[in-house]
């Protein structure tokens, strides 16, 4: 990704990268067009796979050297 400012464009080879995992960058060209697809994405990896949505968190927060909160539970 090559970034401008606000501006954000992103190679070919990047755009099928991403595509790969459910990222559909064809249209970004801002930061908040990122963050409008970065969203969309995990509020749908939440709806169908939340299992992988936890695994992803848990991976980012290994590489950041963070610990992620604990689980919540639901109370009746």
């Amino acid at each position: 990704m090559i970034r401008s400012g606000n501006l954000a464009r992103f190679t070919p080879h990047e755009v099928s990268e991403l595509r790969q995992v459910g990222l559909d960058l064809t249209d970004v060209k801002c930061q908040n067009d990122l963050d409008v697809e970065l969203t969309r994405w995990a509020h749908t990896i939440a709806a169908e796979r939340f299992d992988l949505l936890e695994q992803i968190a848990t991976e980012m927060a290994k590489a950041k050297g963070v610990k992620l909160p604990p689980k919540l539970s639901i109370a009746k």
